[in-house]
């Protein structure tokens, strides 16, 4: 490893902070670079990004590595915020994080880190690359390839995954074994790079809603909901609706008439759906499996793995058929798809 330099994403967290240590107990000479990416205070007044820099300052002197912060608030906005913006604004519920993933971290924050002379960039994500494939981490409850899926196979030598074959419980061990300043920092949470807001109150500040009716699937009015934005399918809670038999739940959206549908019973029809199509292909290895292909795919992050079969490809969308009914598929969700541990890559549902 020696002479071998590797920029270290640095977010202020346990996960960043024990991948810049095992990478220099490892004989690599390594940088730790802080993304600027908000500059907003939270509803509290605190700036999040000045906090986890002092973190990342912090943890950067305990092991005697450099440290800079590279600003990329305008690349944000542009990139990955004013999407997440024009996707709320149709009614669709969208994931920052996987956009943030392709646009800022393993695009122009990568290219920065090559442009120092660095040999990869690492980061403190849950994934594994073996063999020149995407592969889960070994922690299934913090596997995060799901967000990464968009990684090709030309970026792949490129990365580092340095604690993707641990727990996250021995990842904190060794934070605290070592003494780092974040052993004890509890997980970052809310939007990306943004951090846990008030939902409501941080996109009603930008984005203006209209309230507008619940409704079922007869047509009947439920009841009053704050804006289609702030509602995604398979939603319970926040809706505001009691009354007799089971709980309520979001089944679908009708962006043009303001009405967000809903339905009683967490088992419902209308939440279920066997088919889907799928948008905006990525695959790791560049090119999609032969087809018709069985695999596994995950529709949502916490869900588990469910098999279905790859039917075709046609004109870039891809149809996909599960063996068994899923709950809560979302438009412009990702799906995600699996080869048993490899992440093959995946698409937007449509």
């Amino acid at each position: 490893m020696k002479n071998k330099t590797v920029v270290v994403g640095m977010s202020g967290g346990v996960d960043s902070s024990v991948t810049a240590l095992l990478l220099k107990k490892q004989g690599y000479n390594v940088i730790g670079m802080f993304m600027k990416n908000w500059e907003e205070k939270n509803s509290s007044g605190v700036c999040k990004s000045a906090q986890d820099y002092e973190d990342v300052v912090s943890v950067c002197k305990q092991l005697d590595i450099p440290y800079y912060s590279v600003n990329f608030v305008n690349e944000y906005r542009e990139r990955v915020f004013s999407h997440f913006l024009e996707e709320l604004k149709a009614g669709y519920t969208p994931n920052p994080d996987i956009l943030c993933n392709r646009e800022i971290k393993f695009n122009v924050f990568l290219e920065k880190a090559l442009s120092l002379g660095a040999d990869a960039l690492a980061t403190g994500h849950y994934c594994q690359i073996q063999d020149g494939t995407l592969q889960k981490g070994r922690d299934p409850q913090k596997d995060q390839s799901y967000f990464v899926y968009t990684l090709s196979s030309k970026t792949l030598p490129k990365i580092l995954f340095p604690i993707g074959h641990l727990l996250k419980s021995e990842v904190r061990q060794i934070a605290a074994d070592h003494g780092l300043a974040t052993s004890t920092k509890k997980d970052s949470t809310g939007i990306c790079f943004i951090g846990k807001r008030d939902f409501k109150e941080f996109v009603g500040s930008y984005l203006s809603y209209q309230k507008g009716n619940f409704e079922n699937l007869r047509g009947e009015v439920i009841g009053q909901h704050d804006g289609t934005a702030f509602y995604t399918i398979g939603q319970r809670k926040g809706l505001g609706i009691g009354g007799p038999g089971e709980a309520w739940f979001v089944v679908g959206k009708d962006v043009a008439r303001n009405v967000v549908l809903i339905e009683q019973g967490t088992d419902h029809p209308s939440l279920y759906t066997s088919t889907l199509t799928a948008t905006d292909l990525s695959w790791v290895s560049g090119h999609p499996p032969e087809l018709p292909f069985s695999c596994h795919a995950k529709v949502r992050y916490r869900q588990k793995d469910a098999p279905c079969i790859l039917e075709s490809i046609d004109a870039g969308r891809a149809f996909v058929r599960f063996l068994e009914p899923q709950r809560a598929v979302t438009p412009r969700q990702s799906i995600v798809f699996y080869d048993q541990e490899i992440c093959l890559g995946g698409g937007m549902i449509a």
